[in-house]
């Protein structure tokens, strides 16, 4: 893959974050987010995490509320066995430098570890293995610890990053998601389609071949959730080692930006789709709930 190619796959998630979330501080009234960047669950499976423009939003047990912590702008958002990696901007009065990097949080963001790159870059393409914690990472710009623009991943939480060529990736990046426990296996999507390394991104085959993907996740079992948009959109479980892929029944037509599974609950399931609406199944897609529209948290008890 030529630098140009590479550059173009690696414009992912840029949207300018400048409205503030609308809220009602540390209660389960209804909220109005403006941003929605990523979809997470804590490790118990209790609790949904959303990050928004200031902070994150945490569902739980039918209501909505303000999750701990500094309001950070938490971009590149994913959640792991011990807690969620994520970067993007500080909060106000905050005294992390902006850009964050790379951060950690194990207690749902009530406070954050920096780990790599702090005042160096703002990562909106990352993802992470849930129990590997290896991550892979689209890089826009040289810094102190990735020396150009590309694909790199690190198995020892940001201290050192290796370049990966990425031979096979076309088109602009949309999503990226790392296999559960193989830290070799990530995958890509993007405008052609979705891309499946077992190499740490050495080379990539196509896994939704001639399809615009619009976000993609790891099940615990390894395989791969695609969404694709589009005319003929859909949500596929596609089984890495086969190649066989099942649709998955969803509720709206509209493009599925983020999708993530309950790890404690395996037949649940959360969508979010381009108007940030947010839609939850507890099995696996014969029915579904909504609970957010356009933005506007909807509480169930």
């Amino acid at each position: 893959m030529t630098m140009l190619a590479l550059a173009a796959v690696l414009l992912i998630g840029t949207t300018a974050c400048s409205k503030k979330v609308e809220q009602a501080p540390n209660s389960n009234a209804s909220t109005t987010f403006m941003h929605l960047h990523g979809l997470g669950y804590s490790a118990d499976g209790k609790r949904l995490f959303i990050p928004v423009h200031n902070g994150l939003q945490v569902y739980a047990d039918g209501s909505w509320n303000e999750g701990p912590g500094e309001k950070h702008d938490y971009m590149g958002f994913t959640a792991v066995d011990d807690g969620f990696y994520s970067s993007g901007h500080p909060a106000p009065g905050s005294k992390y430098k902006n850009p964050l990097g790379l951060v950690k949080s194990t207690n749902d963001g009530k406070t954050i570890s920096v780990l790599a790159l702090e005042g160096e870059v703002d990562l909106h393409g990352m993802t992470a293995g849930y129990r590997s914690h290896t991550l892979y990472v689209a890089n826009p710009e040289p810094n102190s610890k990735m020396k150009q623009a590309g694909l790199f991943y690190s198995k020892d939480e940001g201290k050192t990053w290796t370049n990966s060529p990425a031979t096979g990736l076309q088109g602009q990046m949309t999503a990226i998601a790392a296999h559960p426990s193989d830290a070799s296996i990530a995958a890509v999507g993007t405008t052609t389609g979705a891309y499946l390394t077992r190499d740490y991104g050495q080379r990539f085959t196509p896994l939704v071949p001639e399809q615009p993907v619009s976000a993609l996740t790891f099940t615990d079992s390894g395989n791969v959730l695609a969404a694709t948009s589009g005319p003929n959109a859909s949500l596929l479980e596609i089984n890495i080692e086969s190649q066989q892929s099942l649709a998955i029944q969803t509720p709206s037509k509209e493009t599925i930006t983020y999708v993530v599974q309950n790890p404690a609950n395996l037949k649940e399931l959360v969508i979010a789709t381009e108007p940030k609406d947010v839609y939850l199944s507890t099995d696996r897609g014969a029915t579904w709930i909504q609970i957010a529209e356009k933005g506007k948290t909807i509480n169930r008890k």
